[in-house]
């Protein structure tokens, strides 16, 4: 391997970001080199840069990258030499989460919390290079967009969220929140046959989402509960899946239910976390399935490199803006600007 370092973005504490040079991991016969094209700035990103979230330091971040690949391992037989990768998990397939099929739940699956070898902590995705696992690499069909295709884990996490929730075809399902995790499972629930209603506050996420051709509820002109009942003629939704972490949103989920069977998914946290306030008689009554839903396994990151790579969803609409890597800074602070949507930050 005759690359050795690579420029890497690195947080040092509350909005001190650097570019440092960072010496590459030795390739292994299980990994893999790759050139990376584009990261996208996840909000548990933007939230360590704005201290709203705390991580150890000092970090290098970015897990929603796609790039070329440059070398490979002896006993990596599915990629080779220029084809375009993204980034999903990297997990230990001998565990016994991974090995009952539960990769996303592996005691030994790497996350930004991880010391690395050169003492710096997390993925290293906003870097001019990466050595990876072979098991978190999804191929991807050359000529997609590498923001896009960055999108691989955002995508799979609400794959792993409808497979828990079941949706059907024909069903009415109401996303609360058009945000980027919004956006992503009213685009994914509609490729499932399902009728997608979102609800949101803000006009330019309304607009995004409307512009996708899904109906929307503006919350701010209408009580979304209401509106909800008379766009199903009183029968209510299907399921419900919160993307957004407001009690009011947590309580108006329960309401939008159909009177039986009415399932609701926890996609989004929160700090402080909201409460459900809903007795148990009232679950047990009206078969209320509630779920709570985080991260995917390694067969929901093949289904979203699927999604992505059929090319039949427009997923270009989360990409908010661009920047080059050399004004990471700018990235960041636009990534933290409230109601954007993702903010991907371009290699050369």
């Amino acid at each position: 391997m005759e690359i050795k370092t690579t420029k890497t973005a690195v947080l040092r504490g509350k909005e001190q970001l650097t570019i440092e040079n960072r010496a590459l991991p030795e390739l292994t016969p299980d990994s893999v080199l790759v050139k990376i094209k584009a990261c996208n700035i996840c909000t548990s990103e933007y939230g360590v840069y704005n201290g709203s979230r705390t991580r150890p330091y000092p970090l290098v971040f970015g897990h929603e990258w796609a790039g070329e690949v440059l070398e490979t391992g002896s006993h990596v037989d599915h990629l080779k030499k220029g084809d375009m990768v993204a980034c999903g998990y990297e997990f230990d397939p001998t565990s016994p989460e991974s090995l009952e099929g539960r990769t996303g739940e592996c005691r030994h699956i790497k996350t930004a919390n991880d010391l690395n070898p050169d003492g710096y902590y997390g993925n290293a995705g906003f870097a001019e290079y990466a050595v990876k696992s072979k098991v978190g690499l999804y191929r991807i069909t050359p000529g997609v967009d590498p923001a896009v295709a960055g999108l691989l884990e955002p995508i799979a996490s609400v794959v792993f969220g409808l497979r828990k929730l079941n949706v059907h075809w024909g069903e009415t399902v109401v996303v609360i929140g058009g945000g980027t995790m919004g956006l992503l499972n009213a685009l994914m629930a509609r490729e499932y046959g399902a009728r997608v209603l979102v609800s949101e506050l803000l006009p330019q996420k309304l607009e995004t989402v409307r512009s996708c051709g899904i109906e929307v509820i503006d919350a701010g002109a209408a009580d979304p509960v209401q509106e909800v009942m008379r766009l199903t003629g009183g029968r209510g939704a299907d399921a419900v899946i919160l993307a957004v972490g407001a009690q009011s949103a947590t309580d108006q989920s329960f309401e939008m239910l159909k009177p039986k069977r009415g399932r609701v998914l926890l996609f989004a946290a929160a700090y402080p976390s909201p409460r459900i306030n809903l007795d148990v008689n009232t679950i047990h009554y009206r078969k209320i399935d509630i779920m709570g839903t985080f991260g995917a396994d390694h067969r929901d990151f093949q289904t979203a490199a699927d999604a992505i790579n059929r090319g039949k969803i427009d997923f270009t609409p989360v990409i908010e803006s661009r920047y080059s890597f050399e004004n990471m800074e700018d990235a960041m602070k636009a990534a933290c600007v409230p109601g954007a949507y993702r903010v991907c930050v371009e290699m050369k």
